[in-house]
């Protein structure tokens, strides 16, 4: 762990461009690092912040190929839609870049050529899986097939989702092509590998004995188990069409695997970065006084934690991460977020249905932010933590110093007379917060930081709630100028405290109380005296509005429309059975009848007893349809009846026919009925 760095160089993951960002990415990478890098800028370090998008691998082709586009369309579609959405979402990135940008493929070409040419790699014929039909090799996404591990049956040949295991795509059991749908064949191709079995010392060393007392449970955990499984070389090269060409001769047809060149994206990034800047970048990859953090989700920690260090360690030349404090999953609504699913938040449409609430999303999702196990979002949650706490705690004690300020001194601030040890005590608690916060940062402890932010608002909201300025103005004036001094003290530390988490908010904050130059973090500290006697503050404004029932429900429903549609489309058409005579058909006897009566069975929750007149005869027919419909709505209703079905008792009632029905695609059942005008009881069908 580097003390006193003379810079810091934070990455966020690179988010693949085959779609939008949602709250999962968010709540696990991007609102930690922002957080983070915000707070460092505050203190005045010197910090660079890199992100981009990650525009190769299997992703990117296959939802070219799902939406009928080319691949350079997918990335420049979702590059744009990423990039607005996070800078819409304050996310302050010093550079956001694309790996399809030439200094990236330039820089992924000169890392893997400078192994190459040293000798780093392994050179192998191998056996992949290949789909004949299609006429490619498969890898990664293009395969899935039952994972060895675990037995889930839906695996990539990337990676197990349900279990996290790190998989070749020839590990699977029944693999099948997403392509075509076919069995893949082996056939032999050649490729070039990084023998991860080679720095396993390294490793341990690095690591284990290292960083054992640093990093977070969960990452050390899982890289320890990746370590004692025992490493094996690694292929860097696949046969794809859409990547980085695989820069040596013989290499024809063959790119640059995603995994090996996406992290190199940091580098590139961070070079882009620093030529538009004027900088020099090698400082921030290259000195062993800069602190180097990652900052990703659980599925990313064996490429953060062992491959990508491993790659940094061949090349010889640059620094290795400091820390890498990555998050578990977050859940929606109690299911996993799925983005094939549609089962996800789209930050892009949630900044169109909750504008100006950035702050909002960010302070739920660092709230309840997956730490150390998953959690859960549920937008009654969402609705509750603004409505109960930023606006009742946060924005409450804010709206009444800045009206009772407006309402006795016309918005000046009054000068104190001696302060009470009450005062005295409450700015003694103030400032001893920045350290408190200081230090849950430092330790990557986000959520625990927030609520120390929070505890700063409720300082404010006792003070005011146990010193009543608002009746203690009818008898003692100069009393008053004192409480109401103390609590803009408070709101002024706010302003500043506030803004790593609440960007905008505190923006919004500092606007009220005019403060022209921010309040540095270290003085709020120091000095009670955060905003001096005299100054004119401006007028209140809400900081924090409520959020109503019918926009959390609007949500509800969006969600429940997903679901719907997820089943409808899981719906599969049943293949046709084997061939009957017309022997056989004719002695099917298909009657129009009228239900009479209807009753719930006693003690089943899915059968109905029927009335039925066929026609021919009124008979009892038991019809496992309680769920659907209740027996009111059946009385008079013209069904289709199988006659002449053998006669079955069912919970001792014997049903002598059955009711033809069918599910509509969002799986309700629907009868099938005659549907003309006069059909009669009795009349056939056939």
């Amino acid at each position: 762990m580097i003390q006193n760095p003379k810079r810091y160089t934070i990455t966020a993951a690179l988010p693949y461009t085959n779609g939008p960002i949602h709250i999962g990415h968010l709540a696990g990478v991007y609102v930690p690092a922002d957080i983070y890098a915000r707070f460092l800028r505050q203190q005045n370090k010197d910090v660079a912040f890199i992100c981009g998008s990650d525009e190769h691998g299997v992703a990117i082709s296959m939802k070219a190929k799902k939406e009928g586009i080319t691949p350079q369309q997918v990335i420049d579609k979702y590059n744009k839609i990423i990039k607005d959405s996070f800078q819409e979402f304050g996310i302050s990135f010093d550079n956001y870049s694309r790996t399809s940008a030439k200094i990236h493929h330039d820089t992924a070409s000169d890392f893997f050529r400078k192994l190459y040419d040293e000798g780093k790699f392994i050179e192998e014929v191998t056996e992949q899986l290949y789909d004949a039909e299609a006429n490619q090799f498969l890898a990664d996404r293009f395969v899935t097939g039952t994972c060895p591990k675990c037995g889930n049956e839906d695996a990539y040949g990337d990676q197990c989702e349900k279990c996290g295991s790190s998989l070749n795509a020839t590990d699977l059991i029944n693999p099948k092509s997403t392509i075509t749908g076919t069995t893949p064949v082996l056939k032999e191709t050649k490729h070039w590998f990084l023998p991860l079995d080679q720095y396993d010392t390294f490793l341990r060393e690095w690591i284990l004995e290292g960083h054992k007392n640093d990093w977070k449970p969960n990452v050390y955990g899982q890289v320890k188990s990746w370590l004692d499984d025992g490493l094996k070389p690694r292929a860097v090269t696949r046969d794809l069409d859409w990547g980085i060409d695989v820069p040596v001769e013989g290499a024809e047809g063959k790119k640059l695997y995603v995994w090996f060149d996406a992290p190199i994206g940091y580098i590139s990034s961070t070079k882009e970065w620093a030529a538009r800047e004027g900088k020099d970048w090698q400082p921030y990859w290259k000195d062993q006084d800069t602190k180097l953090v990652h900052f990703i989700g659980k599925d990313n920690i064996v490429f953060h934690c062992v491959i990508f260090p491993a790659m940094l360690k061949a090349e010889g030349n640059y620094i290795l991460p400091d820390n890498v404090p990555a998050n578990e999953f977050l859940n929606l609504e109690g299911n996993k977020l799925s983005t094939s699913k549609n089962w996800a938040v789209w930050l892009n449409e949630y900044l169109v249905d909750f504008p100006e609430k950035q702050d909002v999303l960010r302070y739920v999702l660092t709230a309840n932010a997956p730490e150390t196990k998953d959690n859960d979002f549920t937008w009654k949650d969402f609705q509750a933590r603004n409505n109960n706490e930023l606006v009742a705690i946060f924005g409450n004690f804010i709206n009444r110093v800045v009206v009772l300020t407006n309402k006795y001194y016309n918005g000046v601030i009054p000068a104190p007379n001696a302060l009470s040890e009450v005062d005295k005590q409450t700015l003694a608690e103030l400032k001893a917060y920045p350290a408190v916060i200081e230090s849950s940062i430092e330790r990557y402890r986000f959520r625990e930081a927030l609520g120390e932010l929070m505890n700063v608002a409720r300082l404010g909201n006792k003070y005011l709630a146990d010193e009543e300025p608002w009746k203690l103005i009818k008898t003692d004036e100069e009393r008053v100028k004192t409480q109401m001094y103390v609590a803009l003290q408070i709101a002024a530390a706010l302003s500043t405290l506030a803004e790593p988490f609440l960007p905008f908010s505190a923006a919004k904050l500092k606007n009220m109380l005019n403060i022209a130059e921010p309040i540095a973090w270290n003085k709020v500290a120091e000095t009670s005296d955060l905003i001096p006697a005299g100054h004119q503050i401006g007028q209140a404004e809400l900081l924090f509005a409520k959020i109503e029932d019918e926009e959390i429900q609007k949500q509800i429903d969006k969600l429940e429309a997903t679901k719907v549609a997820n089943a409808a489309e899981a719906k599969t058409v049943e293949p046709q059975k084997e061939t009957t005579q017309f022997e056989d058909f004719a002695k099917i006897d298909l009657r129009v009848g009228t239900i009479i009566e209807a009753e719930k069975m006693p003690k089943a929750n899915k059968l109905l007893v029927l009335k039925v007149d066929t026609g021919i005869d009124v008979r009892t027919i038991v019809s496992g349809i309680a769920e659907h419909f209740t027996p009111e709505e059946l009385i008079g209703k013209q069904v289709t009846v199988l006659v002449n079905l053998a006669p079955r008792k069912l919970r001792g009632v014997e049903s002598e026919g059955m009711l033809l029905l069918t599910e509509t695609k969002e799986g309700k059942l629907v009868f099938v009925n005659p549907d003309e005008a006069g059909v009669y009881n009795g009349a056939t069908i056939g």
